[in-house]
């Protein structure tokens, strides 16, 4: 067993094995956990039989093509380092924290669980038998174990607050891989490219009207279907926007593929990708937004879903934040739109020739841009156009 050649991210490390040397194992189950910056992605089984060798531990780096670990039809177990750290238990639980105990009406509920998830349980002292699964078939993965320790409804599973934090519940947060990784291509995109921003203010009245109309007959569709839509048409006025800085050209993509940024709380956001937007209905960008924003928070994105992006949104509206200037580009791209939280504001219309005072939804767009890449004629044509297309929605 291989780990993949193609994945997104710039290194791979093994997350969590899912399975412990000796065990039983079907074509295609879990077997392991890889994680890079970008997402977690679960490597199946490529054949029937028994998990014989684990080469590739815990937190080991993952390089594409290296040996993962030997699955045989009858082979014994074997007693390399490896194995041993796969087989052994976990760390004992601090003092007074309850230890894993199996889900209710599942006896094999501990033995399931995977030597990453049973230090995990361990270290926050939570009872997994009130967590709910999301990997295959219900199984319980670290990255539930993560979610319910930044949870304060778990508060009542973990150990009493120390007299020095009993007035705050504070302290000091460990990074994870995923923050790491992300903090890293942070500091490298504003390190390399050149970031310039341009701002600009859509009315989306039109837009909401035909929302409504849709709603109207049953159809739900969210305002970031409706961006990722008009940020496609809008490529057509300045094609470097989506494109990229390379040392002898600019490499223009063949398709518009946006990557739509998705917080995951406190693990960060991931930017799951529509490919080819601009061939894609309204409704077909829709139900694939809900497909992956879906798949995204309950940590099932594959690497398929988030590479190959060549422009990126960032909705930060949703959360409430009217701009944010600049938007760190993401890698290999030449820009990023942002939209603001859409409010009602007081705007000046002609109207019949004269000046009208209406009060209309209102968001800021921002496209920041890798200077190299385009200038600021190309930038604000682009915006010209965005805005232009949102405002002037058809209203059937």
């Amino acid at each position: 067993m291989r780990v993949p050649d193609e994945q997104e991210g710039t290194k791979a490390v093994v997350r969590a094995w899912l399975k412990l040397v000796g065990d039983t194992v079907a074509i295609n189950d879990p077997l392991v956990e890889l994680e890079t910056d970008k997402v977690t992605q679960e490597v199946p089984s490529p054949a029937a039989g028994v998990l014989s060798e684990i080469l590739l531990d815990t937190d080991a780096e993952a390089l594409p093509g290296a040996l993962l670990g030997r699955i045989s039809a009858d082979a014994p177990v074997t007693g390399s380092p490896a194995q041993a750290g796969a087989q052994g238990a976990a760390p004992a639980a601090p003092s007074g924290a309850p230890g894993p105990r199996p889900s209710p009406g599942n006896r094999e509920g501990e033995n399931r669980l995977s030597p990453s998830v049973k230090r995990a349980i361990a270290q926050h002292g939570i009872d997994p038998a009130r967590l709910t699964g999301t990997g295959r078939n219900g199984r319980l993965t670290r990255e539930d174990v993560d979610r319910a320790a930044a949870s304060p409804t778990m508060v009542g599973d973990r150990e009493p607050p120390t007299t020095q934090s009993r007035h705050f519940a504070g302290g000091d947060i460990p990074h994870d891989r995923m923050r790491l990784k992300i903090a890293e291509n942070m500091v490298r995109a504003v390190s390399q490219a050149p970031h310039v921003t341009a701002l600009f203010e859509a009315d989306f009245s039109a837009v909401a009207a035909y929302k409504a109309a849709l709603a109207a007959k049953g159809v739900k569709l969210s305002y970031t279907a409706f961006i990722v839509k008009t940020a496609a048409e809008a490529m057509a006025v300045a094609p470097a926007i989506n494109g990229r800085w390379e040392e002898d050209r600019i490499a223009m993509s063949p398709t518009i593929d946006i990557g739509v940024g998705t917080a995951l709380g406190d693990k960060g956001l991931v930017v799951p990708v529509v490919k080819d937007a601009l061939a894609l209905s309204l409704e077909q960008i829709g139900a694939k937004l809900d497909d992956l924003t879906g798949r995204a928070r309950a940590g099932k994105l594959t690497g398929a879903d988030v590479s190959g992006g060549s422009f990126t949104i960032s909705n930060h509206g949703v959360s409430g934040s009217l701009l944010a200037s600049p938007i760190i580009l993401h890698a290999g791209q030449a820009a990023i739109l942002g939209v603001g939280k859409l409010e009602k504001r007081v705007v000046v219309r002609e109207i019949g020739g004269q000046d009208a005072i209406l009060i209309r939804p209102m968001a800021y767009v921002t496209l920041t841009i890798d200077h190299r890449v385009v200038d600021g004629h190309q930038t604000n044509a682009w915006l010209s156009r965005f805005v232009e297309v949102l405002e002037n929605w058809p209203t059937s």
